[in-house]
């Protein structure tokens, strides 16, 4: 077995075992808080643009979908949210998705007069790959040339979540805070959807297995700086949480500002509730680049 593959070289791997039988106690199960999706009244957005781009990488068409906020100020800073698709979704979910999920993303984005911005990030089965995480560079770039930019926010759900995770690992110099839904945190260990993920990283984890570990934020903890929230359902097959929550538990020890919320009989889903409360956490605890 290639060590890549040995858990005993996890950062804090000692802490891993314990924490994962003790789960209920050790993670903060966070309070639903209405209050915070009631608070205030939310700006809304204007119509959807499509853009496509040429990818630097190679040359390809590549799209995204941005909304602007209605009151947008050219001469003013915003604050940018990236938001990333599941497995299977298009670009168009969280900007037209009547799910609880998306529409609490959208509204608690536009309550804070946001640049929003969901980028196809190589169609539907990304998973965060080499191309994928070359095209979210260009964009972020391309996009602070184009608009004053504040805070640069990364969040989404299932594979965006995990994508979310990833690309902070690798680029935390690009990313002021993450928002991680139902994530997964450790590539080398996931068995799920191993044909989608070896197309986008390149090959099997047999064959590269660097490249898992690379993109595996578990055993990247001290990149992971900024404010993170993460959501998972302790019930959860499709994603399961324990590489998350594990990554939670070791950024909590070393004093980062995490919130790590596990919901008790919860699978593969997140509440409005539960995404407004990791969106404000984030927010709130991130310093204004702003002037």
């Amino acid at each position: 077995m290639n060590s890549l593959f040995n858990p005993s070289h996890l950062p804090f791997s000692g802490v891993k075992s314990n924490f994962l039988s003790i789960i209920a106690a050790v993670v903060i199960v966070a309070p639903v808080c209405s209050a915070f999706a009631q608070a205030g009244s939310p700006s809304k957005y204007g119509p959807p643009t499509d853009v496509e781009f040429k990818a630097n990488l190679d040359g390809t068409p590549q799209r995204y979908v941005e909304l602007l906020p209605s009151n947008f100020d050219r001469s003013k800073a915003h604050d940018m949210l990236i938001v990333f698709h599941g497995h299977g979704a298009p670009r168009s979910w969280y900007v037209q998705a009547d799910d609880p999920h998306a529409r609490a993303t959208r509204e608690t984005a536009a309550k804070h007069e946001m640049i929003f911005i969901s980028p196809d990030y190589r169609a539907s089965t990304s998973w965060m790959g080499p191309s994928a995480e070359a095209d979210v560079v260009q964009i972020i770039r391309d996009l602070r040339q184009k608009y004053w930019i504040g805070n640069v926010f990364l969040m989404g759900n299932s594979m965006g979540g995990s994508s979310v995770l990833t690309f902070t690992a690798i680029h935390p110099d690009m990313v002021d805070g993450a928002i991680a839904i139902i994530p997964l945190a450790n590539h080398l260990e996931y068995r799920n959807f191993q044909d989608a993920i070896s197309a986008s990283f390149g090959g099997t984890k047999q064959q590269i297995p660097a490249e898992y570990k690379k993109r595996s934020a578990e055993y990247w903890p001290e990149r992971f700086t900024m404010p993170l929230a993460i959501v998972t359902g302790a019930n959860d097959t499709a994603v399961p949480p324990q590489s998350a929550m594990h990554l939670a538990e070791v950024l909590s020890q070393m004093g980062r500002k995490v919130l790590a919320v596990s919901r008790p009989g919860q699978g593969h889903e997140c509440s409005s509730d539960d995404t407004v409360m990791a969106m404000e956490f984030v927010f709130t605890n991130t310093v204004n680049r702003s002037p």
